[in-house]
């Protein structure tokens, strides 16, 4: 699936967040107040089928038509195998070209072998006067549910959007690198700072936070790295932004109880000093917290 270029496709500023905007685009259709106002203008215009659609995704439900493929007969019980009657096909074709046997031969074939028969419960040890003690018979397992039990459901917002970047991924360019750097320093720094906050201003430094400015840094020092892919008119194409917009993946809970995971940007990172990236860090965590995030913040994300 080719990525979809970025000037016809409307979700493609939100990056990670584009299954956000189906989620407002739903609440905007049913009621246009319950949205942030800075989003009215972009959904006046919005259409949903403007963005690539989910077309090969496992997770998808399958077409009504084809739900009837999907129903299998009630499974067998145990001893018997699915390819049972398959088998008794070819026996009944070679019985039929065999000649008939007489009645009479199949009649003394039988007596013949009853002694045998009851000879069996007195060589294993069975009185011989009475019933014989038949074993009990196995019980069957209860048939295994099929495919056409499962339940189904469709994928919408954040599920949705996971799973068509995840199959889009398989069409970008990836490469791997691996490197092991001693953070001794990191954290004897970490409480130096600390340390001097609780004394004057307050508040706490992370390792999230020190991490993140050392990405940007990094980004300063090797552009490159800042860099993204993307294809104009079917070519594939490289794309240098103009600002390093660093995302911040915000874990929330929705008042359902399911999670959602929210990607907004601090904007021209490198531009700060890391008193400034600290103070853009936690004010835009703590407008994520309060459900303040509006549409600026999602778009435009670089790294994250």
């Amino acid at each position: 699936m080719a990525t979809e270029p970025s000037d016809t496709n409307p979700l493609a500023a939100f990056g990670a967040n584009e299954w956000l905007v189906d989620e407002l685009y739903e609440k905007y259709l049913q009621d246009p107040k319950s949205v942030d106002p800075a989003w009215l203008d972009f959904f006046k215009t919005y259409k949903p089928g403007d963005a690539t659609p989910v077309t090969t995704t496992p997770a998808d439900a399958p077409r009504p038509d084809a739900v009837s493929d999907n129903k299998t007969p009630e499974a067998p019980s145990r001893g018997t195998a699915a390819a049972a009657p398959a088998s008794s096909a070819p026996a009944a074709t070679t019985a039929a070209k065999q000649p008939s046997t007489p009645a009479p031969a199949a009649a003394q074939a039988a007596p013949q072998q009853q002694p045998a028969a009851k000879q069996a419960p007195a060589q294993s040890g069975a009185p011989t006067g009475g019933k014989v003690n038949q074993p009990p018979k196995a019980q069957p397992k209860p048939a295994p549910a099929t495919s056409s039990d499962a339940e189904r459901l469709i994928l919408r917002g954040a599920p949705a959007r996971t799973a068509q970047n995840m199959e889009t991924s398989l069409t970008v360019p990836t490469a791997t690198s691996v490197r092991q750097v001693p953070v001794k320093l990191l954290i004897d720094n970490r409480i130096v700072i600390n340390n001097h906050l609780k004394r004057a201003r307050g508040g706490k430094v992370s390792f999230t936070h020190l991490i993140g400015w050392a990405l940007v840094k990094a980004l300063k020092t090797l552009p490159d790295m800042n860099a993204s892919y993307d294809e104009t008119d079917g070519k594939p194409t490289l794309v240098h932004p103009a600002h390093i917009n660093l995302g911040l993946a915000i874990d929330m809970q929705k008042p359902d109880g399911t999670r959602q995971l929210l990607v907004p940007s601090i904007k021209a990172a490198e531009e700060m000093t890391f008193a400034d990236f600290w103070m853009a860090y936690e004010d835009i965590v703590r407008r994520a917290r309060d459900n303040k995030l509006a549409l600026p913040d999602f778009q435009g994300t670089t790294i994250s």
